[in-house]
């Protein structure tokens, strides 16, 4: 998985987090799969289409902070997550 300091997309610009799609046990590997990128700022109430009960894992840049809830329309319960 890239370090908290290393998010960047391929245009350069700084990222917030990314959620990967790859439900693997071995470390090593879940940081592969599709790969959903999150802007600082971002506010999405809904996940884009494909993605909703897909993340298995991710990693938030430095100076940002992710938070999830567990149902849509930031319903149910919220876990926040910062590096």
């Amino acid at each position: 998985c890239p370090a908290p300091a290393d998010l960047r997309p391929t245009n350069g610009t700084r990222l917030c987090a990314l959620l990967y799609a790859d439900n693997s046990p071995y470390y090593n590997q879940c940081c592969a799969g599709d790969v959903l990128e999150v802007l600082p700022g971002s506010d999405v109430p809904y996940m884009p289409r494909g993605w909703s009960g897909r993340a298995s894992s991710l990693v938030v840049g430095t100076k940002c902070e992710l938070t999830v809830w567990s149902r849509r329309a930031k319903e149910g319960n919220s876990r926040s997550f910062s590096a």
